[in-house]
């Protein structure tokens, strides 16, 4: 699904003038015009440090950011094929942080909306709860199960990868697996990193902060390495409709008629079961947390397994599932080159990526990604699953857990699979923080 239009919304006859057809072009769907006089406003209000701190204020300025940067991103050559969009979003607002180019106001209302309201998680739970809530029952169990074996191959070759590039550029063993590895495979930031930082604390000394300046740039590495690998995937699925699912994991159409996700003729939206939707998106992620204490299991992690019960035994009416897919599209349409630009903007330190950029460093973390991928890509063809699809999938495992993951599907286009890449990553990460830690333990 496209977040943006591709062109222009009409083309503009033979005869009209380069005025006429400027005044035409939209950004995103917003007529040029308007969208100028929305982002002089936005400006402004910034400039003279009136730009609300709230909600508003964050939004205004991520909205806009994300329309702008990302039509850019999808127009400019090369960069458009890989997911131009996910990372000019991304690595752009980090780069113009570093320079100082945001004011305290704008940097305020972001964090305001990104941190203290939290907006990423809420983007995330109506991503993961209306997909799953959304996804034929079937294909989605099926999914689930069939995933966790290119999972496995996929981490196990970028551990070997990365081990061997690490020792061909001088990087020690040691170095190489728990600084450089292990955060690009590890979760994310607050799922991975983090808690891996008090690990590392606690068994080698120091405080944790360092041992997140260390650990961050791998993962961030990794990360833009997984976003382009989604866009060159992505690339080949046009060039290869046959190894192609067009966002399904299981190769459905050639087992059974049961597999096959039917499209209902559209309707029209009964927005009285969307906001029922959201609430639903809601109750799953409180539920997820309330569990945690009991299970203690990460609450996102029990967010998704209740999902995918609730489905699989289908415990909600059709009518909110309905709703809370409507919702998914809403936000999966609209919202993701904005939680881009507030990713780059307060999650992606480009000052810590710099200390320890080198030839080597970024070798290691590209072999991890690479392999890691086309691990995906040769294991799921033998699971009849797509091999895009499956290599998509994988290669989330090393995306900064559900902010990566959200980058990885946009540039790869394929939204739908999150349910999957939410497994890989927040499994696949909570099992490599656990080793890692039992690990370093053994060996520091």
């Amino acid at each position: 699904m496209s977040l943006v239009s591709d062109s222009v919304a009409a083309p503009a006859d033979a005869t009209a003038s380069p005025l006429r057809r400027l005044l035409r072009y939209e950004i995103g769907v917003i007529p040029l015009p308007y969208f100028l006089a929305i982002a002089l406003i936005v400006f402004l209000s910034a400039h003279f440090g009136l730009l609300p701190k709230t909600m508003i204020g964050g939004l205004a300025v991520i909205m806009t950011l994300g329309m702008f940067f990302g039509q850019i991103g999808q127009r400019l050559p090369i960069l458009r094929e890989i997911g131009g969009g996910a990372i000019l979003c991304l690595m752009l607002p980090s780069i113009l942080v570093f320079h100082g180019f945001f004011g305290s106001t704008t940097i305020d209302a972001t964090k305001m909306l990104m941190k203290d309201a939290n907006f990423l998680y809420f983007v995330i739970a109506s991503l993961v709860v209306g997909s799953i809530l959304g996804m034929n029952r079937f294909i989605l169990v099926q999914g689930m199960l069939r995933m966790f074996v290119p999972l496995l191959v996929g981490t196990l070759a970028a551990v070997t990868a990365g081990l061997l590039v690490g020792t061909l550029f001088g990087y020690s063993v040691y170095h190489t697996f728990f600084f450089i590895i292990v955060p690009i495979i590890g979760g994310g930031i607050g799922e991975g990193i983090l808690p891996l930082s008090l690990a590392y604390s606690s068994i080698l000394g120091g405080s944790p902060e360092q041992y997140v300046a260390q650990l961050v740039p791998a993962a961030v590495v990794g990360n833009i390495v997984a976003i382009i690998c989604a866009g060159v995937l992505a690339r080949l699925a046009l060039r290869r409709p046959q190894l192609n699912g067009d966002g399904m994991l299981i190769r459905a159409r050639d087992e059974n008629d049961r597999f096959r996700e039917k499209e209902e003729a559209a309707h029209g939206i009964d927005f009285r079961y969307m906001g029922a939707g959201v609430l639903v998106i809601c109750a799953f992620f409180v539920l997820g947390g309330l569990l945690e204490k009991v299970v203690h299991i990460p609450g996102p992690v029990m967010m998704i397994l209740v999902a995918v019960l609730f489905k699989y035994l289908q415990v909600l009416p059709a009518r909110l599932e309905d709703g809370s897919k409507a919702f998914y599209k809403l936000v999966s349409t609209a919202f993701i080159w904005p939680v881009m630009i507030g990713l780059g903007m307060l999650y992606v330190p480009l000052d810590s990526v710099m200390k320890v950029f080198s030839v080597g460093y970024v070798a290691v973390c590209v072999a991890v990604v690479v392999a890691m991928t086309l691990a995906g890509f040769l294991i799921g063809n033998l699971l009849k699953m797509f091999p895009i699809e499956s290599a998509i999938v994988t290669c989330c495992h090393s995306g900064l857990g559900g902010t990566g993951d959200v980058a990885i599907l946009s540039a790869a286009g394929r939204m739908s699979l999150m349910p999957f890449a939410q497994i890989s990553t927040r499994i696949g990460g909570a099992s490599t923080v656990i080793l890692a830690t039992l690990l370093l333990g053994i060996f520091h």
